[in-house]
This record gives C-alpha cells, structure tokens and sequence, in this order.
C-alpha cells in the first residue's frame, strides 16, 4: 500500500479493489484518510464533528460489514441522514449548544454502513440546508479547494471539499432544490440527485410531506456514483413512493453505452432571452459536441414550461413551509421555543413567510408544483431523453456573496441567478446529474447538468460514463489536495 496521498488519488470503488485484494486493510485506508483530514481540515473547515476513535474500532473490528465498500472512509453530512446516539446538528447553533443526540438510524444510515463503509464524522451545511452556499454561523464557513475565496456551494458544501480536496473519496450529500448538484459544479465533483422516492428517506422522513428532498453522495468518478447507488437505492417498510428497479445493477449498466438518444441543449436562463455565463455556455456546448459524436441526437430544445414562473410560485410556499416546520419539531425535541435569536436571520425570514401559509395555501401550492411538473415532463413524453445545461448560472461566488445576514433575503434572492435550473428536478422528482466536464478561466470547476425522464437514472449514468471517458476529469486536482 502507498502512502496516504496516494490512497487519495484512489475512488472509493479503488480503495474498496484493495481491502478486498489484500493490498490493504480496512484500518490502514482509515489512518491515512485521518491523517489527510487533520492536514487539511484547518484551512477547508469541511467537518463539524469527528468520530475518528469509534472509526478505528469499527475498522479494526471482524464484525465491519463484508459490503461492496468494506473499509472505505467515508463522510456523512450533517443534516437528515442520522446515526442514533450521535451528534445531528444541521447548521444550527441550538443544537450545537445542546450538544443534540440523533435519537434513530435512518435507513441510508443503515444502507451505508453495511455496505461496508467506515464513517468518520460529519459535514458542514448551512443551517438546515437551506442556502446554495455552506457558510453556517454556527461553524463558520467551508472552503473551496479550488479556491479558497469561494463557496464550494450548498447545502452539501462540506462534503464535496472533503472529497474534492481527497480527504475520502466519498461523502453523503443531500438536495432539496440541488444540494447535491451545486457543490459538486463548484467543486469538480460527480453529483446525482436521485428520482424522488429511489432512495428512502424512512424512518422518520416523508416523500409526501417534504416532496423535494432526496439524498445520495458526491463522488469523483461515474461509477463510484453508480455503486452507491446500488447500495442506496430501494424501498423501505411504509414508502409512499418508489420508483421502477433498474434491469441491473447501475455498476454494470455504466460499462454499456447507451442506445441513441434525443438530446436537448439550454444555455439561456429560464424565462429570460439571456445567456448563463460564457464558460458555462461553452461547457454545455463541448458536451453537446462529445454526444453527438458518442452518435446521439443533439438540438438547441428545451421544455417550454421552464420559461414559465409556475415554478418558482410553488417552490417558496413549500420551502418556507418546511422552514417553519422545521422550527417547529426543533422547538418540541429541545423543550423550548426557538425564537430569532436561535437561529440565523434567514432561517427566521424563511419560517415567518412559512407560518403566513396556511395548510389550503400549502395544499395549493403542492397542486401547482404536480400540475407543473406534469407540463414540464411532457417534453420527455414527446420524445425526447436528456436535457442538458449548466448546472450553474454564474461561476462559484465568492464566500459573503450569497450569505448576507444583513440584509438576508439578497443573499437568498441571488440564488435564483446563481441555480437557475437545479430546483426543477426537485419539483418534478427527476434524476439529474452535475458532471465536471470542464475548467473555466478563472480556474474554477464547471458544471454541466443532465437531467432524464423519472426513474431514467440508468440513462443518466450511462450517458455520464460516456461523457467521462470522452473527456476524463479524475486526474484534476485542485489547488489543495491531500
């Protein structure tokens, strides 16, 4: 086995090729992941809370799980995916005071661990994920590895700098409105946002409820994506939603290319006769080039729902809603209201806005996102296969750009220009994809977002494979890497 930076070249399906090899054993792939958080963990401030002892034992244990990625360092965000007992802040100070124990395992949890996966702490999110950007006051800000003048985007931002700056070579992620999607774009990472119900968000979480939120992982390559999708994916006892199975396992359905398909371009805003940024634009553009001559169907197309402001009316009554929900079940597990000096401006603005809609206004707005949602998909009805965009509107921003406690709702307003298209898949419950296709001039990652039809993520990912051996991304690395 080589030393620690050359375990952090490795993806997690390399590292897990060794332990199952005999190259290496499980405690040795955790040291060294270890040792690289403790080098870098000052300048990127990715983690909340470790758990480095437990995941020495754990390692070093016959009862770690003979999984797929046995022995594999891996991350959880610290937001939604709980291990019972230990530490569940999400971005908030209340909770970090109260030093707040998650009372159950979440199914992911589960999924995860006995796949063979070895935690070794949690990730920073802004507070309750509700921002693009990760720059909590609770914790303070991360940093982008490429830059560390700049957000490594939101709410997953934690995760996608440890795994872009090769502290593991997977983490946990989340996407509400493209958790998941941003930080992977600002940071050059793989990010698969899951078909709405693919992957359980059971015991305590509700498909129904809170409709936009799924979970899964950033990565560095397609087919560490692929697997742990493989281990995630599935329904649970009391699932309201579940989407068709693959033929096969998506680890096997990346390593064949995809039929023909009907490709469709967008390099314009949604609802505005005006372009993203030009290194956005270009990287769209480069992987129109690379799948027409992969022999797939290229135009300039897009579904015309996207330039209607439906969208956006149904979005914000459903998060703020969930923002004052979210209050509220704090407030009853803490024993106490919380009240706006408990949490950051935002969050307070968001819930108030939350609290003024009523259950027939939310029950409206669920309406209009479905009716949406229908309009939006009947693009893949009619024919088409993939949508292709940037995943960003503009480069990564600069930290203090999109977070303003000042003046909250800017921040929280650029964000429309900084996503413009992430939260659309969250709406529809589409799979979608940031893939790392390009460098910009600046010398940030560039995003480039695929989204298919639901339930379509074997698609998604064969055709991610083919774009990644067409222009491979793995060997970049940024200006801090373990």
């Amino acid at each position: 086995m080589g030393d620690s930076s050359d375990l952090a070249a490795l993806d997690a399906t390399g590292q897990a090729e060794l332990v199952r090899s005999g190259d290496a054993t499980p405690s040795e792939l955790v040291d060294a992941a270890i040792t690289r958080i403790e080098k870098l963990q000052p300048e990127l401030n990715a983690l909340t809370t470790e758990r480095f002892e437990r995941a020495r034992d754990e390692a070093s244990s016959t009862a770690l799980p003979d999984g797929p990625l046995r022995g594999v360092p891996f991350l959880l965000k610290d937001l939604a995916c709980s291990v019972e007992g230990e530490p569940a802040y999400e971005g908030m100070e209340a909770l970090r005071l109260a030093d707040w124990r998650a009372t159950t395992t979440t199914h992911l949890a589960r999924r995860f661990r006995d796949a063979g996966l070895v935690i070794l702490g949690r990730t920073n999110t802004p507070e309750l994920g509700i921002m693009p950007t990760t720059e909590p006051a609770s914790f303070g800000p991360t940093r982008n590895p490429w830059n560390t003048d700049h957000t490594p985007g939101g709410s997953s931002g934690g995760s996608a700098a440890a795994v872009a700056s090769g502290m593991v070579p997977a983490a946990h992620a989340s996407d509400g409105g493209g958790s998941i999607r941003i930080p992977a774009a600002c940071c050059g990472l793989v990010g698969l946002k899951p078909s709405r119900g693919r992957v359980s968000v059971g015991p305590s979480g509700s498909e129904l409820m809170r409709p936009l939120s799924v979970q899964l992982a950033v990565t560095r390559t397609v087919r560490d994506t692929a697997l742990l999708l493989d281990v995630a994916a599935g329904p649970e006892i009391g699932d309201a939603i579940t989407p068709p199975p693959p033929g096969a396992p998506y680890r096997e359905l990346v390593r064949t290319a995809p039929d023909a398909l009907r490709v469709g371009l967008m390099t314009t805003f949604p609802a505005r006769d005006e372009a993203v940024y030009a290194d956005g634009v270009a990287a769209v553009e480069l992987a129109g080039r690379l799948l027409e001559s992969a022999g797939h169907r290229v135009e300039l197309a897009h579904p015309p729902a996207l330039d209607s402001p439906v969208g956006l009316s149904a979005f914000m009554p459903i998060w703020s809603a969930m923002a004052a929900s979210n209050l509220a079940t704090w407030s009853d597990r803490l024993g106490r209201e919380l009240g706006s000096n408990d949490v950051e401006p935002l969050t307070w603005e968001l819930a108030e806005w939350g609290r003024n809609v009523d259950a027939v206004a939310f029950q409206d707005a669920i309406a209009t996102m479905h009716a949406y949602a229908r309009s939006t998909m009947s693009w893949w009805a009619d024919g088409w296969d993939i949508l292709v965009t940037s995943t960003l509107g503009e480069p990564p921003a600069e930290l203090g750009v999109l977070s303003t406690p000042d003046d909250p709702m800017n921040g929280f307003a650029r964000g429309a220009t900084f996503t413009p298209y992430t939260p659309v898949a969250n709406q529809t419950g589409q799979p979608a994809i940031s893939l790392p296709l390009a460098l910009g001039s600046d010398g940030l990652p560039v995003g480039v977002h695929l989204v298919a039809d639901y339930g379509r993520e074997d698609l998604l990912l064969q055709l991610a494979a083919q774009l990644e051996g067409a222009a491979p991304w793995s060997e970049r690395r940024p200006a801090l890497f373990a």
